[in-house]
């Protein structure tokens, strides 16, 4: 009988494979090399020619990076039919250093694609095969609803950037093979992933043995380094876990009260910064009289920064404590696992623990140095049972070598503690900079105080650079300001601004932009000036300005609001310090720039364009990342363009280039009118009474709109109908999501620079209901940020980007500044506390000082004492050209008598205009 079923089984395969064989049909056996094309991105050259392969003939793909980012391309014309289940296959060989080899298949449309990639690919000298299964291939991006891959037009084989290099790439054999149909219950073509496993055992462990992102829990954590530092940088979560180095294992504390396990989970949690907003963050435990603080910050240079942590168990009862602090060394990011943007979180694997006993070597390189001497050192290899369960077992396994071959090792430096009634025992670890020697000091203690003492000193100075005052009700906004500009430079890495350093560890002109903006204000020009020299050298050859840059180089990907960024980065950097040499050593980029703006726009302005909503725009792109799906004609491109043709006409005059100004000046004009028609004609077609976000859809988007008051200045031109019914609707839509008449999942805190627009519209009685929804918002309250996501629901596990967000750090810190004071664009007049609302003004009312304008610092105080309003304004105040502004603070008309320096001052169209400093303003309050 087995002898019969092997003969049946034998037949069942052999007739499998010949029904394989006939069905599988060659798709191109590239003896026709002139249908390929070789196209690259910008800079790159790319050239194919034929070649010999395995089973015929063959192309090959010669190409060279030239540093840049983005990819050679071989692409032809292919029809395909995919059956139900099917396999690509071909053979490649080739030379090159690693990088992501991509097979796109795409649609009659152009507009989906379906991909198959291979990641820091990297072929041989030898032909191999390679084969793509049906299940092996996504859908990619596109509009079409429904993205299964039925029928494509176009093929194409892309090498994008990973290390990038010159080299060649030979492909053969294309092959479309038809397969039986895959079994309903065919198992998952991969294992379970390192972090599934993880998070299946804590599943079934109690809670609090795992971290809360692995028990299918939201967590939320900040940001630890030294200013530029972004590489090197820590997190800390809620709980107290630190992961110490970028997409690194974690310390985590634990307290054993005998064989009772005191985790995160059976305690009560806060957290704290330093002075309210230092960047040196504190988690509080409390339990049963018991309370731990665990504190980390960062010392040293951005190439070279040390980790410093320090624990204090204080006993709160009338008599001593006896505990055990365990600090777990695990394999575990803080970053969690639902997080996959260029740094996946969850695991961190580690393979070697070391303890000589003095210090642990964790994977044969970063160290911890404890400053006291642990009573052990004990770890285990991964089984049924963690590291915490073993100890709260009683076990105490140590150890001086382990190796584990899983990389879910895990160590413990356990402090056996007698703690005074009503007093504490400090503690405290180093992890220091990569491969530096670290010599302990015998005063461990006073010493690891004396570096946070300097540390605190140091930020001190680097955030107080503006001074706000505020009600005491609103000393949060305070502190997050100040918070807000630490957040913005310990995201950077050296020079280049970037937005995050673990999901968004790049640098986007968009945000380095906005960012420049909130950091030039608060008196950081050398941080702006330092980042524009450094990214406008990546533009390229074409005067395209790359969207994005890394360690790969400049992106190609088209965004069409990157050059109107560019030009606004250079032109607030040149406004705010007037470095005429810089600006000359920048020119060059800055005529490029507006050369490739005038044949973007032109390639626009067509007779089949004509008469439509899309003549004279900026084409379409993904930079709104809600059309990245298919590019589409955004106005968010275009209102960063028109404010940097503003710039360009205000650059090229400051370098003394009037003809250069004035041919600037005439496109903007032109563009300008193409676009108010667009406006007009885009709402004419859609039948809305707002202004859309793209041309060609008719969608609201008032967070994207924006962009034209704050800091496009385009109030003055915009329909006014339109811009007031935009953010009418805007509002309308807030208050039914914050009182719940409108269901909502989450959001982005891009929202705050709708602030920006509330302030002039002069809607102030509107701003507080916003500051407190957003404020509510902050996780944790206390560490003053956001993360780029807000989920409603807290605890539900989602992907909510870098926290904090360094772009939304300066989105918020750019509205609390407008609310002092804004730029008036049309006048160049700087109008004050247009955003304050008036019951604000009270008592001791509310002031700035050392605020950075364009025209100097700006200092005030503006409070309403016994029925007066005071507006006081101390010599060598900035002066504008247009003055400074005061509009009416109360509701309705002016209705009270104004007084600049004892002469009476008429009123004119709601607003008092000072253009002599010193000066006083004295205003009768309503009653």
């Amino acid at each position: 009988m087995r002898h019969c079923r092997l003969v049946l089984l034998a037949l069942l395969v052999v007739s499998h494979l010949a029904h394989a064989e006939a069905t599988s049909r060659t798709l191109d056996d590239f003896t026709q090399p002139d249908a390929w094309q070789a196209t690259a991105t910008d800079d790159i050259n790319a050239t194919l020619r034929p070649a010999n392969g395995p089973h015929g003939k063959a192309i090959c793909l010669d190409f060279d990076f030239n540093g840049v980012s983005g990819g050679p391309t071989l692409r032809r014309t292919l029809p395909i039919s995919f059956p139900a289940n099917y396999a690509l296959s071909f053979d490649v060989r080739g030379t090159m250093p690693p990088n992501d080899l991509q097979l796109k298949l795409i649609d009659a449309s152009g507009d989906n694609v379906w991909w198959y990639r291979r990641e820091h690919f990297q072929p041989t000298d030898a032909w191999q095969t390679i084969t793509a299964n049906k299940r092996d291939i996504d859908s990619a991006w596109g509009p079409a609803k429904d993205r299964t891959l039925r029928q494509t037009q176009t093929l194409e084989f892309t090498l994008y950037a990973g290390q990038g290099g010159r080299g060649e790439f030979c492909v053969g054999n294309l092959r479309l093979t038809r397969l039986p149909p895959a079994p309903a219950d065919e198992p998952a073509p991969a294992s379970l992933t390192p972090n599934a496993v993880l998070m299946q055992q804590a599943r079934r462990a109690a809670r609090g043995i795992y971290p809360r992102g692995f028990s299918g829990e939201q967590s939320y954590w900040t940001l630890i380094g030294v200013d530029g530092g972004a590489r090197q940088s820590a997190l800390i979560s809620e709980d107290g876990a630190v992961e110490v180095r970028k997409g690194g294992w974690s310390i985590e504390p634990m307290l054993l009260d005998g064989n009772t396990l005191i985790d995160w989970a059976t305690v009560q949690t806060t957290q704290s910064l330093q002075d309210c907003y230092l960047p040196i963050p504190t988690v509080h435990w409390q339990a049963d009289g018991v309370q731990l603080d665990t504190t980390a910050f960062a010392s040293g240079t951005p190439d070279h920064s040390n980790l410093l942590l320090q624990y204090r168990l204080h006993n709160d009862g009338a008599q001593p404590r006896t505990l055990t602090l365990a600090l777990l060394l695990r394999p575990f990011q803080v970053n969690p696992p639902t997080q996959f943007l260029n740094t996946p979180g969850g695991i961190s694997p580690i393979h070697d623990l070391h303890w000589d006993g003095h210090v642990v070597q964790v994977n044969r390189a970063l160290r911890v140095l404890p400053l006291q001497s642990p009573t052990a050192f004990v770890g285990s290899r991964h089984g049924d049972l963690s590291l915490p369960q073993r100890l709260a077992r009683g076990e105490r396994p140590r150890i001086t070598t382990l190796y584990d071959d899983s990389g879910y090792a895990q160590g413990a430096l356990l402090y056996r503690l007698t703690v005074p009634a009503h007093a504490s025992v400090d503690l405290g670890l180093v992890v220091p900079a990569d491969g530096k020697p670290f010599t302990l000091l015998a005063d461990a203690l006073p010493w690891l105080q004396r570096q946070r003492d300097e540390v605190a000193a140091n930020w001190r100075e680097k955030l107080n650079r503006v001074s706000l005052h505020l009600p005491a009700a609103q000393q949060a906004l305070v502190d997050t300001a100040r918070s807000a500009q630490a957040q913005m430079l310990v995201s950077r890495d050296g020079p280049a601004l970037q937005p995050g350093t673990r999901s968004y560890a790049r640098t986007w002109i968009r945000d380095g932009a906005m960012m420049s903006e909130a950091l030039l204000r608060s008196g950081h020009a050398d941080v702006v000036g330092a980042f524009v020299d450094w990214y406008a050298p990546y533009q390229f050859s074409t005067g395209k300005v790359p969207c994005c840059v890394d360690a790969r180089g400049a992106d190609p990907v088209p965004e069409n609001d990157s050059p109107g960024e560019l030009l606004f980065a250079i032109a607030e950097w040149w406004r705010y310090g007037h470095d005429r040499a810089g600006l000359l050593r920048l020119w060059p980029h800055i005529e490029r720039t507006v050369a490739y703006v005038d044949a973007l726009r032109a390639s626009e302005r067509t007779p089949a364009n004509r008469g439509t909503a899309l003549y004279g725009l900026m084409p379409a792109s993904i930079s709104h990342e809600g059309y990245s799906a298919k590019p589409m004609h955004s106005y968010w491109d275009d209102f960063w363009a028109l404010r940097g043709y503003d710039d360009a006409v205000e650059l090229a005059h400051a370098v003394g280039k009037p003809d250069a100004a004035t041919r600037y000046a005439a496109s903007r004009d032109e563009f300008r009118a193409d676009l108010q028609a667009s406006i007009l004609a885009s709402t004419h077609e859609h039948r809305i009474d707002y202004i859309p976000g793209a041309a060609e859809l008719g969608d609201f988007d008032a967070t994207s709109t924006t962009i034209a008051l704050s800091p496009g200045g385009a109030q003055a031109w915009l329909p006014p109908a339109l811009l007031r019914q935009t953010f009418e609707r805007y509002w309308q839509d807030f208050l039914a999501r914050r009182d719940s008449g409108k269901a909502w999942n989450d959001y982005t805190p891009y929202e705050w620079r709708n602030v920006a627009a509330f302030v002039r519209l002069g809607w102030r009685e509107r701003i507080p209901p916003l500051l407190a929804f957003f404020m509510a918002d902050r996780r944790p309250a206390a560490w003053n940020q956001w993360a780029e996501v807000v989920g409603h629901d807290a605890r539900q596990p989602r992907f909510v980007g870098d926290m904090p967000h360094a772009w939304i750090a300066s989105d918020f810190l750019r509205s609390l500044y407008d609310m002092f004071a804004w730029e008036r664009r049309s006048d160049r007049a700087l109008v004050l506390a247009d955003g304050i609302p008036a019951d604000w003004l009270r008592d001791e009312g509310i002031g700035i000082a050392h605020l950075r304008t364009p025209y100097g610092e700006l200092g005030y105080r503006l409070r309403e004492h016994e029925r007066q309003l005071e507006l006081s304004l101390p010599a060598g105040n900035a002066m504008p050209p247009g003055g400074l502004v005061l509009r009416w603070p109360y509701a309705g008309s002016p209705a009270g008598a104004a007084r600049v320096n004892g002469a009476p001052r008429p009123w004119q169209h709601g607003e008092i205009v000072i253009r002599e400093l010193p000066a006083t303003v004295l205003i009768d309050a309503p009653h």
